[in-house]
């Protein structure tokens, strides 16, 4: 018979107990709340000397229209949806304005829908000076607001949910060829009710009325801001406008509408034009030429419509083009 020292047997017992159920604990139960939200929506990155914080107002989800690549047709856009895993039936725009501070000057690029669109969307849209706070940025303390141009889910943060203005300190700095356009009540005429133009003429009436005196107008290739580059994409509006910047020898080209909603689509495909493009076939051309530029030279694209934090590069594929996101970095 096998004999047990004390202390073997002390030790089966431990181990023994370690093993056998617990019946005192209390079963788990999945009682937490859901948080039904996402967390505040900003990604910060250096460039040179520069510090570029890119903040999302949210993100557009609606179904696809029969009309909404005109030169082609639904099963197409479909078929290349389901190419890049991407929902068939929908389009998807996420909007990413981007401050960028030099250190000396605080400048925001485009500023989304604005709080009205906040309510109407349930917080969908519209999230922009909500996430700005979070990201730490006190809107007082900007000092310009570049917009790439007057379409509404570019110019509605202007205002407050009081209409006053968002930025109290800033001034305002507008394509010259967009003010022009959007100011002429002889194009409103021109315009059926109800679509896309129209109502981007109202809108704008409607949010310069009380900001006219803070505007500032831009010409292509000029520094709107120190640093801060306007690059002709005309097209999307008569003067949509790009802005290269450049700190050092570190670049970031801020491309703004070049591609439309669901913006990958328009990258592999750039031959298409999305019917609220004013001129298609002007569009078109700015996004080969300012792809081809980007492709060539290696940049930095920092996209409004593309894939939250919307950054990345842009490789040449074939005749097309392909977005490659930029690696997601912890620090500074």
């Amino acid at each position: 018979m096998a004999q047990f020292s004390r202390r073997q047997m002390i030790a089966g017992s431990l181990s023994a107990a370690a093993l056998a159920p617990v019946s005192h604990l209390t079963p788990a139960r999945a009682a937490a709340p859901q948080i039904g939200k996402q967390a505040p929506g900003f990604y910060r990155y250096r460039l040179g000397d520069f510090e570029v914080t890119a903040v999302t107002d949210g993100a557009i989800r609606q179904p696809l229209a029969d009309s909404y690549v005109v030169n082609a047709t639904r099963d197409q856009v479909n078929a290349a949806l389901g190419a890049m895993h991407l929902e068939r039936d929908r389009i998807f725009a996420p909007l990413t304005p981007v401050v960028i501070n030099t250190g000396t000057r605080l400048a925001v690029i485009d500023t989304g829908l604005g709080p009205t669109a906040f309510e109407q969307s349930k917080g969908a849209v519209g999230q922009f000076h909500t996430n700005l706070a979070a990201a730490g940025i006190d809107a007082a303390a900007v000092d310009a607001v570049v917009l790439s141009h007057l379409h509404r889910d570019h110019v509605g943060g202007l205002l407050t949910k009081d209409g006053h203005p968002a930025f109290p300190n800033a001034e305002i700095f507008v394509p010259a060829a967009d003010w022009r356009f959007w100011s002429d009540d002889g194009n409103l005429t021109r315009m059926t009710a109800g679509s896309i133009p129209e109502i981007n003429f109202r809108n704008n009436k409607q949010v310069f009325a009380s900001l006219k005196n803070r505007v500032a107008l831009y010409d292509a290739d000029k520094e709107v801001q120190p640093g801060i580059l306007s690059v002709p994409a005309y097209g999307h509006t008569p003067g949509h406008t790009a802005h290269l910047v450049t700190s050092g020898n570190a670049k970031v080209l801020l491309q703004a509408d070049l591609t439309a909603f669901s913006a990958t689509l328009f990258v592999a495909n750039p031959g298409w034009h999305v019917f609220f493009d004013m001129d298609g076939a002007a569009a078109e051309s700015s996004r080969r030429r300012i792809y081809d530029m980007a492709a060539s030279e290696k940049l930095l694209i920092q996209g409004y419509h593309l894939p939250f934090p919307s950054l990345g590069q842009i490789e040449r594929q074939g005749s097309a083009y392909r977005f490659v996101p930029a690696t997601w970095n912890s620090s500074l």
